[in-house]
């Protein structure tokens, strides 16, 4: 088993333990960086952010880890 493997493997048990917490540090990320660029990239951000909990969400093939409460809750950036 090579070292991308057991890297998978860490990264699958600790979205399959603590998946919530997972999606929470991933929307801290994002909302720190939008902070930081003054909402000039938001859109882009969280896009960025949904598709990093979908891949880290479907690494055993299920996407049952990370709860989609946020995606239903943030409010839409204004157009």
């Amino acid at each position: 088993m090579g070292f991308l493997d057991k890297a998978k493997q860490a990264a699958q048990k600790a979205v399959d333990k603590s998946g919530d917490k997972v999606g929470d540090a991933i929307d801290k990320g994002t909302d720190f960086v939008d902070a930081k660029s003054k909402g000039k990239h938001t859109d882009k951000l969280d896009a960025v952010g949904e598709k990093a909990k979908d891949a880290l969400d479907g690494l055993d093939g299920k996407n049952d880890d990370i709860p989609d409460a946020r995606r239903s809750t943030k409010p839409k950036p204004k157009s």
